[in-house]
């Protein structure tokens, strides 16, 4: 859904694919460390329970947003650059649960297709990673059902030069300014923003290009963002501009949508039962754990990417700020019921009564009477797993 191509141009990303066409790193130089893991205690066993290889479809690239999933990735894995993944043993605590886990990398990997459309094309995939809005969309046609989520509230932003505008202080003031608003082709809630009243329809600029020198150059308009990612990016990695971003987070204007939802297609949910069943607990634990402390998914996420001539490099740096830019703003924690990667079923509601007559308004089958039940499945929450 984001980062690191988002700010190439088409030059840059093209210059990344031929590189990735004669990259030849050997299998040896693609693996992490090979180590004898002992056995996860019977309880937490997943062999005969789960498919012999989970496999995860990402948004994008790997990024610490998706870090939970990544502090499941057992030492020893490969990263395979040619076919934009990573496999290894699936791991809780460092103890192997008897089947593999492998990452995809979605965005260009798989050239932009939404991921529950991936997941429809691609059986194998067990869980897609996705936003509530986009899963609004796919109901008519792609259903699929959140079992958990890695964050609470999204990172999407608009951002903006302060020295240019000083006097915006948040997105309200964008949208009585009048500026343009510079964002990717397929963005759902720009209209969102524009039907509560925020913005003017014609601010709406679809153009976004994935790179920064428009920004650099002209900054007079406003432009789609993530908290964890740009102000440090753009502060501290696009030399051409070396300096702060100001951003509002849409979350903060009322935009509920979770991010980063853990999905099945809601037509295996039975068949994946007896597997979700311990695996949405794990995966649970290890948000918890990425929450006190991310260091070790940092590490890991950004090794995986330095092992694939296919993906944007990501800095130590920029996946240490993006974990705690997450951690601290609050969007990983508890939900209302007090439990971690849960949700609120009135605010899924919500986001669907907002959400679907903007998508039936541009074309999508969003059934009549959709309801949060059917989007989103509880069941499988370990109520004792919190935030702390």
């Amino acid at each position: 859904m984001h980062t690191p191509l988002r700010l190439l141009g088409a030059a840059a990303i093209a210059t990344l694919v031929v590189a990735a066409g004669s990259a030849c790193s050997s299998s040896s130089e693609n693996d992490s460390a090979a180590v004898q893991l002992p056995a996860a205690p019977a309880e937490q066993q997943l062999a005969g329970r789960c498919p012999a290889t989970v496999v995860v479809q990402l948004q994008w690239d790997p990024e610490t947003d998706s870090g939970p999933i990544f502090g499941l990735l057992g030492p020893g894995y490969h990263v395979d650059s040619d076919n934009n993944k990573v496999t290894g043993p699936l791991v809780v605590d460092g103890k192997d649960t008897g089947v593999k886990l492998e990452i995809r990398a979605g965005g260009p990997a798989i050239g932009f297709q939404t991921v529950p459309s991936q997941m429809y094309v691609d059986s194998s995939i067990t869980l897609g990673l996705d936003h509530s809005e986009d899963a609004i969309a796919a109901s008519g046609k792609q259903p699929i059902t959140a079992v958990t989520t890695l964050l609470r509230s999204s990172p999407q932003m608009l951002m903006w030069d302060p020295t240019t505008h000083p006097d915006w202080h948040g997105i309200a003031d964008i949208g009585k300014a009048g500026a343009p608003v510079v964002v990717s082709q397929g963005q759902l809630y720009p209209e969102w923003l524009v039907s509560r009243g925020l913005l003017n329809a014609k601010q709406i600029d679809a153009s976004y290009d994935n790179g920064p020198s428009r920004f650099v150059s002209d900054p007079s308009f406003a432009q789609q963002g993530f908290a964890n990612s740009e102000p440090y990016v753009y502060e501290h990695e696009v030399k051409a501009w070396d300096k702060p971003v100001g951003y509002q987070l849409l979350r903060d204007v009322g935009y509920e949508g979770y991010a980063r939802t853990v999905n099945v297609r809601t037509d295996k949910l039975n068949e994946l039962r007896p597997c979700l069943q311990r695996l949405v607990p794990m995966i649970q634990r290890a948000t918890a754990q990425f929450r006190t402390d991310p260091s070790h998914v940092n590490d890991v996420v950004v090794d995986v990417v330095s092992k694939s001539a296919n993906l944007t490099p990501y800095s130590a740096a920029l996946a240490a700020y993006g974990s705690k830019t997450l951690i601290d703003s609050g969007l990983i924690g508890n939900d209302t019921d007090g439990v971690l990667g849960s949700f609120d079923e009135a605010r899924v509601q919500r986001v669907i009564d907002q959400f679907a007559p903007i998508l039936r308004h541009g074309g999508a089958n969003v059934p009549a009477g959709l309801t949060a039940k059917d989007l989103v499945d509880k069941e499988f929450l370990d109520h004792t797993i919190t935030a702390g």
